[in-house]
Parts: structure tokens; sequence; C-alpha cells
């Protein structure tokens, strides 16, 4: 592989902040700085909920992915949810999200962790394709739905 990933450190927080403001607007999404370090803190800090990776180099990261786990009674184990992603417009359609996500699988994959999931909407059409492209399948039958508590 040649982009690189590491798993990200507190104090990895500042660059990871900044791109994910960078992200969240190419969104729409309105989020503040202190909601993503409140998002991210923990899993910068070791809880067992998640990981962020920071893609490319060390020092200027070109994006991040971040994965929450949660327990699956059909799997009978872990599966992920990427919940965030992100790579600079600047380098984007030079395989590097593929080759993220497919490094990401294959460590998920080594610590136990059966199945990687995302959420899309019906409207971000380049996302789906882009999901499709890397392995991601819809499930028949499934629809997310959530109750805010």
């Amino acid at each position: 592989m040649s982009t690189a990933i590491h798993l990200a450190r507190p104090d990895d927080i500042e660059a990871l902040v900044a791109l994910m403001a960078r992200g969240h607007a190419e969104r729409a999404l309105t989020f503040d700085d202190a909601h993503r370090r409140k998002a991210v803190r923990p899993l910068l800090d070791g809880s067992p909920h998640g990981a962020v990776w920071l893609i490319g180099p060390q020092r200027a990261p070109l994006g991040y992915v971040v994965v929450a786990f949660g327990w699956s009674v059909a799997l009978a184990g872990l599966e992920g949810w990427i919940e965030d992603v992100f790579v600079r417009p600047s380098v984007r359609r030079r395989g590097i999200g593929t080759e993220v996500l497919h490094a990401v699988a294959v460590s998920l994959a080594q610590g136990g962790v059966r199945a990687l999931n995302v959420r899309l909407s019906d409207a971000d059409a380049a996302a789906m394709a882009f999901c499709s492209k890397v392995g991601f399948a819809a499930r028949p039958g499934d629809r997310v739905m959530t109750d805010m508590l």
C-alpha cells in the first residue's frame, strides 16, 4: 500500500479537528470545533468504542476515517460503523480512499471485527458508487432507523 495510515493519538487532535471542519463544511454539517473535539477525544484517548485513523504523512495528514464499534447478535461479534471519513479534495480520485478503506477493513478483521458498515444518504449517489466499488453492498431489507435518546 502506498498510502500510509496510522491510528490517531491524543496529540493529533488539532490536525484531526481541522480536517473534520473541512469535511463537515463540505457536507454542510453544522458542528463546531468543541463538538468535534468532544466526539473524537475519547477515541484518541483509547476508548474501546471506536478508532480514528489519519491518512497520509503524520505531520500533514490528507484525511481521516472514524469507526465506531458495536456488538451484533446476528454476527455473534463486533461490527464497525464508518462514522466519518474525509480525504482532501486535492488528492481525491487517486485511489487513496480505496486503499485506506481496504487497510482499515483488514486491520479490523485482524482484530476480530466481523463486518464494516456505512450509513449513506439516498441522495448521495457519489458516495454510494464509491462504497460499492470498494466492496460495500446493501443488505436487502435493511434500513437504519434512529430514536434519538
